[in-house]
């Protein structure tokens, strides 16, 4: 199967595209505003999110273990429920049993049970765990820096403000759509 190259895109329709549907090769504009918007936001996400993979993977996790673990942290040193967990991730992920799973395999975090209700276990995070934390910590910032510190303080507020406003309007934020390890049992 032969495959023909790109036709290129005429300059005077090349003036109506906007720089995404450029940067995708369209050939004519978003069939809305809104469609264009939340294209950008995937694009963005996924440009972004591979410099984290890169910084991540040689220290053996990922974008939702690392911000696990920076919960684990950030709750001290009783630890949590795994449903705590699962409503604290940036990114929703199918199950933070699993995931847990792979740190305590690691040596990242350990499970307890509580006397009162031996159904209860606690995942904490250990010393090997606040190791690779304290490890990534500036790097985390150096990247977030690097990819993002050319817009102003000015811009990355309005970009804040115009995400969260758009993120208030899904369903998730609505608390119609729950992980399993969040749902009340």
């Amino acid at each position: 199967m032969v495959t023909r190259p790109a036709r290129p895109v005429p300059a005077k329709a090349k003036a109506k595209l906007s720089p995404l549907a450029l940067e995708l090769g369209k050939r004519k504009p978003f069939e809305s505003g809104e469609q264009e918007a939340y294209l950008n936001v995937m694009r963005t996400q996924s440009l972004l999110a591979a410099g984290f993979d890169a910084l991540f993977k040689p220290f053996g996790v990922s974008e939702a273990t690392f911000n696990a673990l920076r919960i684990l942290r950030g709750v001290g040193p009783a630890g949590c429920a795994c449903s705590r967990i699962a409503e604290q991730l940036v990114t929703r992920v199918p199950d933070v049993t699993r995931l847990v799973d792979r740190l305590e395999l690691a040596r990242l975090v350990g499970r307890t049970r509580i006397e009162e209700d031996r159904r209860v276990v606690l995942i904490s995070i250990t010393r090997a765990g606040l190791d690779l934390l304290a490890k990534l910590d500036r790097r985390v910032l150096r990247l977030h820096h690097e990819q993002l510190g050319h817009l102003s303080a000015s811009e990355l507020r309005t970009l804040n403000r115009l995400l969260a406003k758009a993120r208030s309007a899904t369903p998730v934020s609505k608390g119609a759509l729950r992980t399993d390890a969040a749902r009340p049992r």
